[in-house]
């Protein structure tokens, strides 16, 4: 296929990904950003195997290994008892995987340095907010009607309440979640915590809370710590008009280690409300519009897998469009590769989330009694790993690459010793 004239609609991961894979590959490729700085939103978030190996892939294993926090367990324990609830080892599987640690700018920095060095073209301060489309070309157009910019092909990376998604005839509606969280970044110093695991703390299925070693948000900086508070997004100003301290005050009766953390927090605009959306589009594409990441496939957080899934889609995109002779059947091909595993992820997502979000009593129940025994007997804890790994079934193949070598890939930077 001749090069084509791209516009990358979002500076975050997954535009910023997705330009350097078809960059490389020949393409013209342009980044278009609403903010007039492109900057990361977010706080701590944790790259699987299939995120890592789509990074190495770009030549950035080392920089983003020296910024991340090696995980090496999901554990979460009931916050009465004690007891262990959930306990995934990446160890269960063969081959030395891992998850990574890192702060949502340690990414975004990453990417973003390696798209400067290559100098593609970022155009700022602009609101992307429908698309023109005939059978050759696709014309983005602004929120007033203005044209932004005729391409070959346009890829929506602007996340799960895209404006291109939504006005897309192709697309379902968002289904709008429940639960959502507040999460803040704070520093991990003097706080006592397992800097190998990301920790949970589990009241039934309405109360969670987390801490997810961050690693640092540049080289040589200071040790950071994602904290989080599941909570109904309904319930958000209630528990602010309550007032801050007593919020505090019950994180840490559920769990006291919290307190050098919770001293942090001195305003509700420390804290950020996360609101999560259900929806996959199939197919992700229509006529030379494709949908990368969340404006593609959004869900909840809880199985860890949403930055991970775009990076793989962008390098799928760009390894069939290498390999097809136009723009439609490459599309058809990006379809027909990411289908399967996106549609299992995204039902494991809808399956698992209730267990850890939602107001049943009845299944809380079931998962402290029952799924956390039989987590225990093999095969499952391989099976457990192997889900948020991302790697359940094979998600390599329509890359065009091999998964890392974990056994020789460098060594985070970040390898303090376990505090519990």
């Amino acid at each position: 296929m001749r090069p084509l004239e791209i516009a990358v609609a979002g500076a975050g991961p997954a535009g910023l990904a997705s330009a350097l894979f078809l960059h490389r590959a020949g393409h013209r490729v342009e980044i278009l950003e609403r903010f007039d700085e492109p900057a990361p939103v977010g706080s701590g978030l944790l790259l699987q195997p299939t995120g890592l190996t789509a990074l190495d892939a770009l030549g950035l294993s080392s920089a983003i290994h020296g910024l991340g926090s090696r995980i090496d367990r999901l554990h979460g324990a009931d916050a009465r008892s004690g007891r262990t609830v959930l306990d995934v080892r990446y160890d269960a599987l063969k081959g030395g995987r891992y998850g990574l640690a890192v702060h949502r700018a340690a990414l975004f920095n990453t990417l973003h340095d390696a798209v400067v060095a290559e100098n593609i073209p970022v155009r700022t301060g602009l609101a992307v907010a429908s698309v023109r489309q005939t059978p050759e070309r696709a014309t983005l157009l602004d929120s007033a009607g203005g044209e932004v910019g005729s391409y070959d092909l346009v890829l929506d990376c602007t996340g799960a309440r895209s404006l291109l998604v939504s006005s897309s005839t192709v697309a379902p509606a968002a289904r709008d979640l429940a639960y959502g969280a507040f999460w803040a970044t704070l520093s991990g110093e003097g706080a006592a915590y397992d800097r190998r695991a990301l920790s949970q703390r589990y009241d039934r299925a309405k109360v969670m809370i987390g801490i997810l070693p961050a690693g640092s948000e540049a080289p040589g900086g200071a040790e950071r710590v994602a904290f989080f508070w599941s909570l109904k997004t309904a319930e958000a100003d209630a528990v602010k008009q309550a007032g801050l301290a007593a919020w505090k005050a019950r994180v840490a009766d559920y769990w006291p280690d919290c307190g050098p953390l919770l001293e942090q927090i001195a305003g509700w605009e420390q804290l950020t409300l996360a609101r999560y959306t259900h929806r996959t589009v199939r197919p992700p594409y229509e006529g030379r519009m494709v949908f990368i990441g969340d404006s593609a496939h959004s869900t909840s957080p809880q199985l860890g897998q949403g930055a991970n899934m775009a990076l793989l889609d962008a390098a799928v995109l760009a390894h069939v469009l290498s390999k097809s002779p136009d723009v439609a059947s490459a599309l058809a091909q990006y379809a027909a590769a990411r289908a399967n595993h996106v549609r299992l992820f995204q039902m494991l997502s809808l399956v698992f989330t209730p267990f850890y979000q939602s107001d049943s009593a009845a299944i809380a129940w079931v998962r402290d009694r029952l799924v956390a025994t039989v987590a225990r007997v093999p095969p499952v804890p391989a099976l457990l790993a192997s889900i948020v790994s991302g790697t359940l079934i094979d998600p390599f193949s329509q890359t065009g690459f091999r998964e890392c070598d974990w056994l020789d890939v460098p060594a985070p930077a970040h390898r303090a010793s376990v505090q519990v």
